[in-house]
């Protein structure tokens, strides 16, 4: 109890309402487009908060992995979950992650390493922003040139993309999104929408968890952070998940794009 009590008073000497106001934001933007974890909390933590990149991504894995939980309960409690393509993203995306925080754990805390992390999380962004303008193109190309021997090579090329995916999102924090819904679009041409989403929502609950675990560890989470910026996501996705059906669907992805290549764009010029 006494622990506890420690944590609370620690929790409220060093809170910030400003990180709860971005969690709230980020919940809104979440809630609205699934978009947004990974996306803009982590530019957030290291362009408006002053942040180091490496501690920023710690923090936002772990946050991404508490507001993907809620999301996975949803679509599991909806069944629209093809568990299957969620172990074969896992198999390659979990060894990916460990080995990249194995490489940083190395790299120290260098000037070098926030650099790169900064740079390849704006690039990151923009291509974020293209495929979200284009993802419907892509699912309908895909839909319309899908061939039943594709069949036989989806769970090999399933395991790759969970490697590329597991390896940038615990550089970035960003991928388990648009650039994984994206991919298993296309080599899951036939199967409904809202089951891939389910899917990469599922699978992105262990990867950031362990990759936010693995950031933990060797001392790149910020916890009292956390926290804050948790208070704030909670009611901001369910505000967000409440004025979805309100709001244009095309408005908001053309939005959303904008917002991600302005601030991918800040990451890879600003100094």
């Amino acid at each position: 109890m006494t622990d506890i009590g420690s944590w609370i008073s620690l929790f409220q000497a060093n809170y910030n309402p400003g990180y709860s106001f971005a969690g709230l934001v980020v919940g809104i933007l979440i809630g609205l487009t699934g978009v947004g974890g990974g996306s803009l909390m982590t530019p957030i933590l290291v362009l408006i908060f002053g942040i180091n990149p490496t501690l920023a991504v710690g923090t936002d894995l772990l946050f991404a992995s508490a507001t993907k939980l809620v999301g996975t309960a949803v679509h599991g409690f909806k069944n629209t979950i093809e568990w299957k393509i969620v172990g074969l993203l896992a198999l390659g995306s979990l060894p990916a992650s460990m080995l990249v925080i194995y490489f940083v754990n190395s790299s120290g805390h260098s000037a070098a390493l926030s650099n790169a992390i900064k740079i390849l999380l704006g690039y990151s962004l923009f291509i974020t922003a293209a495929l979200v303008l284009a993802r419907a193109h892509l699912a309908k190309y895909a839909k319309s040139n899908f061939r039943e021997g594709q069949l036989n090579r989806q769970p090999i090329y399933t395991f790759l993309v969970g490697l590329f995916v597991g390896a940038l999102v615990a550089f970035t924090s960003v991928g388990a999104g648009a650039i994984g819904v994206t991919a298993l679009i296309l080599l899951y041409p036939v199967l409904p929408t809202l089951r891939i989403v389910g899917s990469d929502i599922a699978h992105a609950v262990p990867l950031t968890l362990v990759a936010g675990m693995g950031y933990l560890v060797i001392g790149n989470v910020d916890v009292l952070m956390l926290g804050a910026l948790l208070i704030g996501s909670i009611p901001g996705i369910m505000l967000g998940s409440w004025l979805a059906p309100k709001v244009s669907e095309k408005i908001l992805r053309y939005l959303l794009a904008g917002v991600l290549a302005f601030v991918g764009f800040k990451l890879v010029f600003s100094r």
